[in-house]
């Protein structure tokens, strides 16, 4: 049996996503979200005015992000005919939330920025206002709730069941849904991801051998963990823009 320990162990919670401010406002996640756009921008910017015939491996990732967003979310989710022109935005979501999630994966940053409820929720709140004004500018105010709400296909008597449900599906939990499912899954695989870190650390304090030996374990399970991560957030930067693209094009679709 192993005897009594000497250190403390730290559970982590919440209070690991807290950090101070390095300037008024300025927090690490704040940095994070400004470095994002910075390197999105300057890589965007860098690779648009230097295309080669034979691509740069920058210009190949970038080329590589761009054929995957248009052939494997935007055509698939929206109307040939309107898809390009919701193609940047598609772009830009996926690679901005792709970049925030791997900060978690980077040494020194360590943090993925979704795992902040404010920025999901923010761009859950700008996914909500988009494809309601989708859907409101190509089929007119009246036309795109009615058939939303009551769809011709539906007989009359299942519209006081169906109107309510689609209230509730649609413009209450879809963005509810949307902002928690990434940071749900952000928030989670860190603190998963810092329990095994400060494991071994706790172990690795404690002066009898049986703990001891326990460090390595728990720390080659931090590491296995981190690789898993690295895929949920590939795969959470997916979920996000396919689901974004799905809303845009069910509105722009509604009713025909």
């Amino acid at each position: 049996m192993f005897a009594r320990a000497d250190a403390q162990f730290d559970t982590p919670g919440p209070q690991s996503f807290l950090y101070p401010e390095m300037l008024p406002g300025l927090t690490k996640p704040v940095l994070q979200i400004l470095l994002a756009v910075l390197l999105i921008g300057v890589v965007s910017v860098l690779v648009s005015g230097r295309l080669k015939f034979v691509p740069s491996r920058v210009q190949f990732g970038a080329e590589f992000l761009y054929e995957f967003v248009r052939n494997g979310i935007g055509r698939e989710q929206i109307a040939k005919a309107d898809m390009l022109r919701y193609l940047p935005l598609l772009l830009t979501m996926f690679t901005f939330i792709l970049v925030n999630n791997l900060f978690g994966f980077l040494p020194f940053f360590q943090l993925p920025t979704m795992a902040h409820i404010a920025f999901p929720a923010g761009l859950a709140g700008l996914v909500y206002v988009l494809f309601i004004a989708v859907g409101i500018r190509r089929h007119g105010v009246l036309h795109y709730f009615g058939k939303t709400l009551f769809p011709p296909s539906v007989p009359k008597l299942v519209w006081l069941i169906y109107a309510p449900f689609e209230v509730l599906s649609t413009f209450i939990l879809r963005p509810i849904t949307l902002a928690l499912r990434l940071f749900a899954t952000m928030f989670a695989g860190h603190i998963m991801l810092l329990v095994f870190v400060t494991g071994g650390v706790y172990f690795l304090e404690q002066s009898v051998i049986g703990l001891k030996l326990l460090s390595p374990v728990a720390f080659l399970l931090a590491v296995g963990l981190s690789f898993l991560e690295l895929l949920i957030q590939v795969l959470q930067a997916y979920v996000f823009t396919m689901l974004t693209a799905h809303y845009i094009g069910a509105a722009l679709a509604e009713g025909h």
